[in-house]
């Protein structure tokens, strides 16, 4: 059961009104997106949310029961066209990965309430890097927008944290965080923003390298099926991919 519901649905409230305000206030970024869409991936499919808000976070009610807040990057192409993030390849492996894993007591699409480093679409992650240059020439505003839009998103983590603790931070995908990385602005922000303690930092479940860590860190530790054993597995991944990042950014 959600400890403040209230707050939770300000916080739901908060991020829905912002994704619009941005679609709205960058009405040329969907032309930039499909102009992408059309280049590199043969106008495979039309843009119809350039802004993702996740609509599966209306179906969360004061009865559920929130064990961990997920971070992934940004939405990509079902995301875009669903309206829900983590829907994808990368979703039904993490889906697979709490189902082989009973002792977590976690039902991915129960118990795990997903956000985006920025809700900003584009086909793939590495091509939030190409859309100030589309268009002919950069463009700073687009450049400064999608900054933006990873502070914004902080926030709105912050939100959500503060009502559904105590509750697990997971960043899913910790490559693109160190300085320098396409989400440098977001880590920035988070590590002003959140405690240590429930940070928690990992790599992508896309081509299993979630499984993969979790696999070899699991071989370091005396066999165990029992809740405390699998999450101080995945915590201490998590800590040290966490700590890695922090210190060098």
């Amino acid at each position: 059961m959600l400890n403040n519901y209230a707050a939770f649905v300000k916080a739901r409230d908060h991020f829905r009104d912002y994704a619009a305000s941005l679609a709205k206030n960058a009405p040329h970024l969907a032309a930039l997106q499909q102009n992408l869409v059309d280049m590199d991936y043969g106008g495979k499919y039309t843009v119809v949310r350039p802004v993702v808000y996740n609509e599966s976070l209306d179906a969360i009610t004061e009865a559920d029961t929130i064990k961990i807040i997920l971070i992934g990057d940004n939405p990509g192409r079902r995301e875009q066209e669903t309206g829900r993030y983590l829907i994808g390849p990368s979703g039904k492996l993490a889906e697979n990965f709490f189902r082989a894993h009973p002792a977590l007591s976690i039902d991915f699409r129960q118990n795990v309430l997903i956000l985006n480093k920025t809700p900003v679409h584009t086909p793939r992650t590495a091509d939030l890097k190409k859309l100030p240059g589309l268009g002919g020439g950069f463009n700073p505003d687009i450049s400064a927008l999608i900054r933006q839009s990873q502070r914004e998103m902080v926030a709105i983590l912050s939100r959500f944290y503060a009502a559904l603790r105590p509750v697990d931070i997971w960043i899913i995908g910790y490559s693109e965080m160190r300085k320098g990385g396409l989400f440098a602005e977001y880590t920035d922000a988070l590590f002003d923003t959140l405690p240590d303690t429930d940070l928690f930092l990992y790599r992508h479940f896309s081509m299993n390298q979630f499984l993969i860590d979790y696999n070899d860190k699991a071989t370091l530790f005396a066999p165990t099926t029992t809740s405390a054993g699998e999450w101080e597995i995945l915590r201490t991944i998590g800590e040290q991919y966490r700590d890695q990042i922090k210190n060098k950014r």
